[in-house]
């Protein structure tokens, strides 16, 4: 990027992102690509909540949120960028409204539909890295497969009722040792029978323990767009809340 292109940070930028700043790893270079970063967050729910505001507030320039749903009353216990009075808005206007208060210095591009095999390339183009906040297998493997193709980092994770994992694919590019880094199909090949795995609304699921999993999220982000610290790229992160344990399985990209 040439310094034509950059955009000074503001006065009050620099007094908002101070604790940024005089990190070492981050400094102003780094919250300068902070601001030019472009994120898309595939759902603006349990991990998308928390991916949204902890993006929103280190300064990711814009930030797209696509989701097709509307906030109801049992949202609230995890999905927490809504509020009870914005009960039955559509997710994206009461997201787009959090992040505003949260960091006016952020560009929010709504969209309010349903990501699909007619849409996904176009969209996931437009941004620079991609996170997944889906809460099914479909939308999962189609935006692993679009963000490949497109060549796009994408942030995904899952969650159970007290577990969930965390990790970062860029099947697209290669190792240190020069080996192709696995794809979100080499970690799971196949999605699991209809019925196996009952959603969040049959099983349950504990309201923190989103938060815990989308800034982890958040955080994977953050170092890719800055160039610090290792991603989870061939490492599935996993944290299981009644026991307070995490835990990392490397996995490779299955050999032809």
């Amino acid at each position: 990027m040439t310094q034509q292109q950059i955009t000074p940070l503001t006065s009050s930028e620099i007094e908002r992102y101070a604790r940024h700043i005089i990190l070492g790893e981050v400094g102003g270079p780094g919250q300068q690509k902070l601001k030019r970063a472009r994120v898309l967050v595939v759902g603006a729910g349990g991990l998308g909540a928390p991916v949204l505001q902890y993006l929103a507030a280190s300064g990711v320039g814009t930030l797209g949120v696509i989701d097709d749903d509307r906030v109801s009353l049992s949202n609230l216990q995890r999905q927490i960028i809504h509020s009870t009075e914005l009960v039955g808005s559509p997710k994206v206007e009461s997201a787009a409204r959090a992040i505003a208060a949260i960091n006016p210095h952020v560009t929010v591009e709504a969209h309010e539909m349903r990501l699909a095999p007619d849409n996904a390339a176009d969209l996931v183009s437009r941004y620079h890295i991609v996170v997944d906040g889906s809460d099914n297998f479909d939308t999962r493997y189609m935006l692993a497969d679009v963000c490949l193709e497109q060549k796009r980092p994408l942030v995904s994770a899952a969650l159970g009722r007290f577990d969930g994992s965390v990790t970062t694919l860029m099947p697209y590019a290669v190792n240190a040792a020069g080996e192709p880094n696995p794809s979100y199909r080499d970690l799971f090949p196949t999605p699991p029978p209809p019925g196996l795995l009952p959603a969040c609304a049959e099983a349950g699921v504990l309201g923190v323990l989103p938060g815990v999993i989308g800034t982890l999220q958040a955080t994977e982000v953050i170092k890719l767009i800055t160039g610090i610290g290792e991603p989870l790229v061939g490492r599935l992160l996993l944290y299981d809340a009644l026991s307070s344990r995490f835990e990392t399985i490397k996995y490779r990209a299955r050999r032809p």
